[in-house]
């Protein structure tokens, strides 16, 4: 019997997701790192959650919540967020039944559309759209269906008209995002409205993103589709304990959904990820029966939102509205005409502030000029960003 011959080979293999590469947000992170830019790209804090937080999963790992937590998350947990929910939005969740905690965020976005999407099912994205939910589409087999927003002089905006033609026999999820990522803008009452008169009569599901929901200014209150029953009877609700308090790396997540697309969600959820980290969920448990702290989260971010606005006024930088989120939009067709991906890496190799091209979120790379800021930073850091961009 003949050895085989060295070296070995690798099988080839197949990409299920063939256009996927490294995101912008490592690319630019890497060359912020390289620069010693001031790293306003990518979405995360640079300042360090509440110690109160970090004791209480601290105590919990101490308790010995060490072990798997039950599939569908901590029961103190989910009965903290169905509370929680009913507080703010007026909707009862079932914590049993229609609550499901999630490792992060963007693993409750993927197994929504993995458990409702079948091949040929058409999924409505509204462009910019945050980068995971092609891929996810792409691995359910469905056809993603692109709906760009409209950008103006009073910034982004959903034109609903267009959305309700894109819709068609096929058509089986709309994503929303609201508060948007990356635009900053945020659902008014009349686009909730405009929403339900597209979808009242048909079996199309919503997925909406509500990340992030406890950032949105100027006192408005935030949309939530849990607001509406109508919608609320079709939607799967995603928020983010990353975004809400701070701890981006902890990657826990959550879901709330009707009982019966709940029972679909967890089938994929428990073969995917089955439970999420134990001590945590029990920490962010006892974390959240004090709400002033995500209470207190809008004024907190529109001071920084503010902060960075005022020191961008009278700059060559055309600032954009900036309603929720911690990102803020800006045109910069005053200082150059290059692409958004070369005037986000000009920024910063030669001004070091790190900016992410709003280009990015598109599938087709549209060009609006215009580049996107986060303003999660400690106040020094902005400061430091705010004298270098004021340069220019």
């Amino acid at each position: 019997m003949n050895s085989p011959s060295l070296p070995y080979t690798t099988p080839a293999l197949t990409s299920r997701l063939p256009l996927v590469g490294t995101t912008v947000f490592t690319r630019m992170s890497s060359l912020a790192a390289q620069h010693g830019a001031v790293n306003l790209g990518q979405g995360f804090p640079d300042f360090d959650c509440d110690p109160a937080l970090v004791d209480l999963v601290s105590d919990a790992m101490r308790a010995g919540h060490n072990q798997y937590p039950m599939m569908t998350g901590a029961a103190p947990l989910r009965e903290a967020i169905a509370a929680k929910i009913a507080s703010l939005y007026g909707h009862g969740y079932d914590a049993g039944t229609e609550i499901t905690v999630t490792a992060g965020a963007t693993q409750a976005l993927t197994t929504a559309i993995l458990c409702c999407v079948h091949p040929g099912d058409e999924v409505i994205v509204i462009e910019p759209a945050y980068d995971s939910y092609l891929p996810a589409i792409a691995l359910a087999g469905g056809v993603p269906v692109l709906v760009a927003m409209q950008v103006g002089e009073q910034g982004y905006s959903v034109p609903w008209d267009k959305l309700a033609a894109a819709v068609s026999n096929k058509t089986r999820l709309i994503i929303i995002n609201t508060p948007h990522n990356p635009t900053g803008t945020i659902l008014r009452p009349a686009d909730v409205a405009a929403l339900a008169d597209i979808v009242r009569g048909t079996q199309i599901l919503i997925l909406s993103d509500e990340v992030y929901e406890h950032m949105v200014y100027d006192g408005v209150p935030h949309a939530s589709l849990a607001r509406n029953p109508e919608l609320a009877a079709r939607s799967f609700i995603v928020s983010s304990f990353g975004k809400t308090y701070h701890v981006t790396g902890w990657k826990i997540g959550y879901v709330a959904a009707p009982a019966s697309m709940t029972a679909e969600f967890r089938k994929v959820h428990q073969y995917n990820v089955f439970s999420v980290n134990t001590p945590m969920q029990h920490g962010l448990a006892g974390y959240m029966a004090e709400p002033q702290p995500y209470l207190d989260l809008p004024a907190f971010y529109q001071r920084k939102r503010d902060l960075f606005r005022d020191g961008l006024a009278g700059s060559r930088f055309t600032l954009l509205p900036a309603d929720g989120t911690y990102f803020q939009c800006v045109r910069y067709d005053a200082i150059s005409q290059e692409t958004e991906a070369q005037f986000a890496e000009w920024l910063t190799t030669q001004i070091k502030v790190a900016a992410i091209p709003v280009s990015a979120f598109y599938t087709q790379g549209k060009e609006s000029g215009i580049v996107r800021f986060c303003f999660a930073k400690k106040d020094e850091t902005l400061r430091l960003a705010l004298e270098r961009l004021r340069s220019i």
